[in-house]
């Protein structure tokens, strides 16, 4: 005689799409006597543990904010190290990236970035193009305020132009305007460094995202705490407004 599996001994699947505000790279260089450049660093080494972590973990998405619409407010020397950041980070994780099956992809406003990076960017999306492991998609000069209110426009030129009419729009097609198109609505939100807001990230997309917020800086974050906001996503009840169970 065969028995069934148990549903109560079957764990609660992996969130599919899982993002992160990486939080905490100032404070963790300033702790520790050190120029805010040496966070970042730090925290760029913290990304490849998190990529590999996910992996691992059978995450098919993972969508990090990297640099916000409003981080130009800050200093020009900081603005500047970043983007030189960005540029090594693309050159020396590309190949292993592509050798570990991850797909590239950036949301935001990339007119407003050097014509080198925005090369590196179009690359490493056409290299990656065919990879199924992981899709890996960067917040790049992004801001949610700006993509919800481009994609109204969007909508709004197709009404004016007579292809299509205001009541039919709908939630979908709103949806297929935002720069996440084709991408998975996160279902786990993660913000290191102890803050407890979005700051401008995925505002639509995160609508039911489970948010988990961490007081871990984030060039400290590592595979261990990515697992244990996994596992505090699986011990919640997502009822989508419903009533519970």
């Amino acid at each position: 005689m065969t028995f069934a599996p148990s549903l109560e001994n079957t764990p609660p699947p992996a969130p599919k799409h899982v993002a992160i505000i990486m939080d905490g790279n100032g404070r963790w260089a300033k702790a520790r006597g050190l120029p805010r450049f040496a966070g970042h660093q730090k925290g760029a080494k913290a990304v490849r543990a998190v990529v590999e972590g996910c992996q691992e973990l059978g995450i098919g998405h993972l969508t990090l904010y990297a640099f916000s619409s409003e981080n130009w407010k800050r200093p020009q020397a900081e603005v500047n190290d970043l983007m030189g950041l960005l540029r090594l980070y693309l050159k020396r994780e590309l190949a292993d990236l592509h050798r570990n099956n991850v797909r590239m992809q950036f949301i935001g406003d990339f007119d407003a970035l050097q014509s080198d990076i925005q090369d590196l960017i179009e690359s490493a999306q056409w290299k990656t193009r065919g990879n199924t492991a992981l899709c890996l998609t960067i917040a790049l000069n992004y801001g949610s305020h700006d993509e919800i209110v481009e994609a109204c426009r969007k909508l709004a030129r197709a009404v004016e132009a007579g292809t299509l009419r205001a009541d039919a729009i709908s939630e979908d097609l709103f949806r297929a305007e935002l720069q996440t198109a084709g991408i998975p609505d996160p279902d786990l939100l993660i913000r290191t460094s102890g803050e407890q807001r979005l700051s401008n990230f995925l505002l639509w997309q995160a609508a039911y995202s489970e948010l988990v917020f961490l007081d871990t800086l984030w060039p400290d974050f590592t595979k261990d705490h990515l697992a244990a906001a996994v596992r505090e996503y699986q011990r919640r009840e997502r009822r989508y407004g419903a009533a519970s169970a």
